[in-house]
């Protein structure tokens, strides 16, 4: 992996991590998590006229990816109203590759090795850790972890998902930008159907705006970076994203992240690295 790869990659984990705390600190936390799809969309639709399509062979696979996402961004805002950032966010992040890893030896025989079993033992003891210690703070926290888990399994499936349609889009930049266009459509449509009435006022927009922007090009730059390096070492550098909501939300949120959580998830951040290396 080149220095400016590597770089990149850095820079886009902390992008992600960042506009998660746009989403934590909002009052109506489905409106934000709603305006940052729609303004995602809306970014994207600025620059999309200036790129070529991607390759009709991804298509299937953008579909998927749209409603899969739209669900993830749902679940964001779930998971964020009942548990803190510095517990739902390792969670989310950390869990969905040990879902991948144990979905592909069940489903498609894709036997583990010594060293990828050892990164699911780290990544699930630093899960577990992070769990009993959130019940041990909050009872009642199991809401939050539940929340957090079953994101975890969608960001599990887009992944795979959007490795392969990126690849076969010929045009990985474009595929995102699409990517964002239709999931800003699509999550808003699903959460009004679902009866959610959120109160979207133009700050909030403006600021859903800055967020779409940062998630729109942390993706963005990581879908590209794949196609400029290995996927592991790419997905892998990707997830220090773990640490970063971490510091920023005891710097943000004045979250009691003490030296066990930050430990649980460095093991979740260790284990997933481990994974996506061996």
């Amino acid at each position: 992996m080149s220095l400016g790869v590597f770089v990149a990659v850095l820079a886009a984990a902390l992008v992600h991590a960042g506009w998660n705390v746009l989403v934590k600190g909002a009052a109506d936390k489905l409106a934000m998590t709603i305006s940052v799809a729609v303004g995602a969309g809306l970014v994207a639709a600025l620059v999309l006229p200036f790129l070529p399509l991607p390759s009709p062979d991804s298509w299937p696979f953008l579909g998927i990816s749209v409603l899969l996402q739209s669900v993830y961004y749902l679940l964001i805002a779930r998971a964020y109203r009942i548990a803190d950032m510095s517990l739902a966010y390792p969670l989310m992040r950390g869990a969905a590759p040990v879902v991948v890893a144990l979905f592909g030896a069940v489903v498609f025989g894709e036997v583990l090795v010594g060293g990828q079993w050892l990164a699911v033992g780290l990544i699930s003891g630093g899960v577990v850790a992070l769990a009993l210690g959130a019940f041990r703070q909050q009872p009642l926290a199991i809401a939050g972890v539940v929340a957090a888990l079953c994101n975890a399994m969608v960001i599990a499936a887009y992944t795979l998902v959007d490795a392969s349609g990126a690849r076969l889009s010929g045009a990985p930049i474009a595929y995102a930008l699409l990517l964002a266009v239709l999931t800003g459509v699509v999550t808003v449509v699903m959460a009004l159907t679902g009866g959610a009435r959120p109160n979207i006022d133009l700050r909030t927009l403006g600021l859903g705006v800055i967020g779409g922007a940062a998630t729109t090009l942390s993706y963005g730059v990581a879908l590209w970076a794949m196609t400029r390096a290995p996927v592991a070492p790419v997905a892998a550098l990707r997830e220090t994203s773990i640490i970063f909501a971490l510091v920023l939300s005891r710097l943000v949120f004045a979250e009691r992240v003490g030296g066990k959580r930050f430990a649980a998830a460095f093991l979740v951040m260790a284990g997933v690295a481990a994974l996506r290396l061996s």
